[in-house]
């Protein structure tokens, strides 16, 4: 048995903030593979179903974000399960909008949700972590994470949410680099080329247009027929 969590806040007034992006991916997977339908189990909401002939319990804590390491600790608990049967969907910042990235054990990086879980079952957990952009500015991210997707985020968003789905028994067999491989190459099949390509094709561009070579400025006649009929031509200003 495996437990696989998303991270979120409870409640419609944060349903589709940023910092919910845990919760839809725990969604996109229950959907996807018919789980249970939700119950209330563990301070939170729980779904349960089979991945890759592997049994698994989905939930979606529901203390608020910077409390969640109560109710998956309690899960674990419960079920006698180790921090290497977990997995937590949840959103990061320091990630481009739509990149995917797995990762055992590591530091909280400042998000909450990961610091209570840390404190409670310790790090030794497999993280999906899911890439909704930074603000650019430090005192902006609470209210960045806070927000909500804007309509143009979708265009990376729903197709990264139908791959996690499709793909999550990737996770189960572990093979991590494939799950992100396959999720990168849905989004990139929906928004085009991938933001490194694009960054790389502008630099390029940029280097083609500094190699060629600059044409020199013509100049004109100062004196003699021509600089007279520039002059006549142009009432005789400079």
């Amino acid at each position: 048995m495996l437990l696989f969590a998303g991270l979120g806040n409870p409640g419609a007034k944060y349903a589709n903030n940023r910092h919910n992006v845990g919760f839809m991916a725990a969604d996109a997977i229950a959907r996807r593979h018919s789980f249970s339908p939700w119950s209330k189990k563990f301070q939170g909401l729980i779904a349960e179903g089979t991945l890759a002939g592997e049994k698994i319990i989905l939930i979606k804590p529901q203390t608020f974000m910077n409390n969640s390491g109560q109710s998956i600790g309690e899960a674990l608990r419960f079920y006698k399960l180790t921090p290497s049967a977990l997995t937590v969907f949840y959103d990061e910042i320091d990630l481009a909008d739509g990149k995917v990235r797995v990762k055992t054990g590591g530091g909280a990086g400042g998000h909450n949700g990961i610091r209570s879980i840390d404190g409670h079952v310790g790090n030794a957990y497999r993280r999906v972590r899911i890439g909704v952009g930074h603000p650019g500015v430090k005192e902006f991210v609470q209210h960045h994470v806070l927000g909500d997707f804007a309509k143009a985020d979708r265009e990376w968003l729903e197709p990264l949410l139908d791959a996690i789905g499709a793909h999550a028994e990737m996770i189960v067999r572990g093979d991590d680099p494939g799950f992100m491989n396959k999720v990168s190459v849905a989004v990139q099949r929906k928004t085009g080329a991938a933001p490194e390509r694009e960054n790389a094709g502008s630099k390029q561009q940029s280097h083609v247009r500094q190699a060629r070579p600059q044409q020199p400025a013509v100049k004109l006649p100062q004196t003699g027929p021509m600089a007279a009929m520039l002059k006549k031509l142009f009432g005789g200003k400079d």
